[in-house]
């Protein structure tokens, strides 16, 4: 596309049509008065703006009640945004399983699909178990892969703007993936990739318990926990994608590494031993005490890591996800151990969304992506203003 100046008519078109289908996206349906009276513009552009977005298959008229039209003559037009012209993927790709959600461009989730895989298998192996899954889910749906406007994807690690995983400790095979480039293979939309915990924060703020709160603070805790983080309702990523790497605090002076605090044994635990982790917990439940003196050290080596974040960022609201949101009283000590350690300490929930939220927040991304191609004009004209 060429240079656009102010007088441009092809820069004052795409502002007009980013208005007008912002407009009809945020209601059920709308006449062409309600169009021009929420827009502003007059009546004879907002025709021919939303005769353009019906011609590129984005708006629809809806039909109009027979009845009604009988009784009161011929009925207003009513236009809708079409959120099935296109759809969207959400993807999240663990240690032992991968997932997928699709929905509209409203977000609404229309199916989901998840497949077990070893935690020893390779990355194709990984890439090809998510491809049959995806293909599956879309045949379930009926939904055409060249409807796809964008793709998001999280995984461990920390992620490079690029899609390439630049450390994975969770996926050792990981490390140095151009895991973008790869996804992009099986897809002809854009593909985004985002670190695992940055995505279940984006998710818990669209859809889970940080909905009301725009500071807040993700910990996905595992053996070796991560987190992610958002400043003012945006995703806070580090200079180089790695903000929130908690896990790495043990190796700064600390000698006990997370394998070594849930062992009940001399043996230190595997990391992706999710079994191995489950029976420690189990044995607490059940009394044990060396069972409960491991959880009893995890936990406190959680409060140390969140309180290191919370103690840089000053979230409003800490949601605490991954296994360790099943843990029984997870949530006391940790507000308790974060009042001593924080100047200001924050509220402490858990997750709403459960193992749902890293493949919700990588969808949410990819509608991120999709609204900034439909109103990015928009956005721009505001910021200028």
């Amino acid at each position: 596309m060429g240079r656009l100046t102010g007088g441009d008519p092809s820069l004052l078109r795409r502002i007009n049509s980013a208005v007008v289908l912002h407009a009809l996206r945020a209601t059920d349906n709308a006449t062409l008065t309600e169009i021009t009276r929420v827009t502003g513009l007059s009546r004879p552009t907002v025709e021919g703006v939303v005769e353009d977005l019906i011609g590129a298959g984005l708006v629809v008229e809806k039909a109009a009640d027979e009845g009604a039209a009988r009784r009161q003559g011929r009925p207003a037009r009513r236009f809708r945004f079409r959120a099935e012209a296109g759809h969207l993927l959400g993807l999240d790709i663990g240690p032992h399983r991968v997932a997928a959600l699709l929905s509209d461009l409203d977000g609404r989730v229309l199916g989901s699909v998840a497949k077990d895989v070893e935690e020893t298998a390779t990355a194709d192996e990984r890439l090809e178990k998510l491809r049959t899954g995806v293909a599956e889910l879309l045949r379930r749906a009926g939904v055409a892969r060249g409807s796809l406007r964008a793709v998001g994807a999280a995984t461990p690690g920390i992620v490079e703007a690029d899609g390439t995983v630049r450390l994975s400790t969770a996926l050792p095979q990981w490390s140095g993936l151009r895991l973008g480039e790869r996804l992009s293979r099986s897809f002809k939309c854009p593909v985004l990739v985002e670190n695992d915990a940055n995505a279940a924060a984006v998710a818990e703020h669209w859809k889970g318990a940080a909905t009301e709160s725009d500071d807040i603070v993700f910990v996905l805790a595992g053996l070796s926990p991560g987190a992610g983080s958002l400043i003012g309702g945006r995703l806070h990523r580090g200079f180089g994608g790695a903000a929130g790497e908690i896990g790495a605090l043990h190796l700064l002076g600390r000698e006990v590494t997370p394998e070594t605090l849930l062992s009940t044994t001399n043996e230190p635990l595997h990391p992706l031993d999710e079994q191995a982790v489950a029976a420690v917990f189990a044995k607490a439940r059940e009394g044990d005490e060396g069972a409960r003196a491991a959880v009893d050290r995890f936990i406190q080596r959680l409060v140390h890591d969140t309180a290191a974040l919370v103690l840089a960022l000053d979230p409003e609201l800490v949601v605490v996800g991954g296994w360790a949101a099943g843990l029984d009283g997870v949530l006391e000590p940790l507000e308790r151990e974060l009042a001593r350690y924080c100047l200001r300490p924050p509220k402490v929930t858990l997750s709403l969304l459960g193992e749902a939220a890293v493949a919700t927040g990588a969808l949410r991304l990819a509608l991120d992506h999709v609204e900034e191609q439909l109103f990015a004009v928009e956005q721009t004209v505001t910021a200028r203003r």
